[in-house]
């Protein structure tokens, strides 16, 4: 059984969106966003990137559907998350 912290994570990229992502590891998944091999193909092009918000997420079940939620946000809410530190789902 994995019992394996994860972190959820959100990055501000260079044009002012955000990405959110879960991780066990937040800095080497940020290291693979930036080098491209195993990073989202939506960061491509978008650097600099900024880790803005993290936040321990539980068991990947939990870290998953707490990044849906995230993700459902308009980039006004997702800001206001940013920006306040605190994650009310």
């Amino acid at each position: 059984m994995n019992n394996k912290k994860y972190k959820l994570y959100i990055l501000q990229c260079s044009d002012g969106s955000y990405y959110t992502g879960i991780s066990t590891d937040v800095n080497r998944r940020i290291r693979e966003h930036k080098k491209g091999n195993r990073g989202s193909k939506y960061l491509r092009g978008r650097g600099p990137l900024k880790l803005v918000f993290i936040k321990e997420a539980g068991n990947r079940s939990e870290a998953s559907r707490f990044e849906y939620l995230i993700k459902r946000l308009s980039h006004q809410e997702k800001k206001s998350l940013v920006d306040d530190g605190v994650l009310n789902l």
